[in-house]
């Protein structure tokens, strides 16, 4: 079904641009086919290399739309501001859990978040009085053996949440393996009984198993949607969708048509499918509404 626009617009072709997030390009990609079977004059061009790219991709004039799995910082706007007179537009497209991945065999059931910054971070500012290096160290493991961690690599908007959020923004260790895509970080602990890892909740497979974690109130809440959207659980981020649009301009049709399609039902049920959480109708509605998009 092609989304309503003006009648001067309902010619849409055009190339759009995309670079950034590696954990939205599967969902980039599904929506980029759904507008092209809309609109067949339309293509979208994906670089998906990790959220770091998008404001620079923007700065530079080299793609209109950056997918990120987290906020741009307030550097890396102004970077923009700078080299294009304006700051970017801010969309946001769905929510993710972050999920702690064991090996399937391994009988962890939970971890706190002092716990959890024991084991990857050299600095310890959630509290932990030691570092956690050996399994039989952490409390309600019953896995033997040295701790082998698995993450993604600093130009990933996952890594940066995932610092900020479980590590309560001090360090990584040095011996944490980086990976440029989660889905590697995820295969690596399936392929290691006493590895862990993180990666959006969406990337769960049947080689690794998702460990809850306590959040302030102490429970141990697994990663759910449900979860996520009660702020039960305490590792989770919105995805966004940045777009290089001056002020006071209206949004070129085929960018229009995509983000029209981005925030419909249609498209939310898409992000469902690819594993994240769509946006509370309320936001959802919010931001068709801030843009000018009407209903859908």
């Amino acid at each position: 079904m092609a989304w309503p626009l003006a009648a001067a617009e309902r010619a849409v072709v055009g190339s759009l641009d995309s670079v950034g997030s590696e954990t939205l390009a599967g969902l980039m990609l599904r929506w980029g086919e759904q507008l092209e079977r809309d609109y067949p004059g339309v293509r979208l061009q994906l670089q998906a290399s990790g959220s770091a790219t998008a404001p620079t991709a923007l700065a530079a004039g080299t793609s209109r739309l950056g997918p990120m799995s987290r906020r741009m910082s307030a550097a890396e706007r102004e970077a923009i501001v700078a080299r294009q007179g304006h700051p970017p537009l801010e969309i946001p497209v769905a929510l993710d859990a972050l999920a702690v991945f064991v090996h399937r065999h391994h009988q962890l059931e939970a971890l706190s978040l002092a716990q959890l910054d024991a084991i990857f971070s050299d600095t310890r500012r959630c509290g932990a009085a030691r570092p956690l290096g050996r399994w039989q160290d952490v409390a309600g493991s019953k896995q033997q053996g040295s701790i082998t961690r698995h993450g993604r690599n600093s130009v990933s908007g996952t890594h940066g949440v995932f610092k900020r959020q479980a590590l309560c923004g001090g360090d990584f260790r040095l011996d944490v393996n980086e990976h440029t895509g989660s889905a590697a970080a995820v295969a690596a602990v399936a392929g290691a009984p006493g590895a862990i890892g993180y990666a959006g909740a969406g990337y769960l497979t049947a080689g690794v198993r998702a460990v809850a974690l306590e959040n302030a109130a102490g429970e141990a809440v697994a990663p759910s949607a449900e979860a996520v959207l009660s702020g039960d659980y305490p590792l989770s981020r919105p995805l966004y969708l940045y777009v290089n649009l001056p002020p006071g301009e209206r949004l070129p049709p085929a960018e229009a048509a995509f983000i029209a399609l981005v925030l419909s039902a249609e498209g939310q049920a898409l992000a469902e499918e690819s594993g994240f959480i769509a946006l509370p109708e309320a936001l959802r509605r919010a931001a068709r509404a801030q843009l000018g998009l009407g209903e859908g």
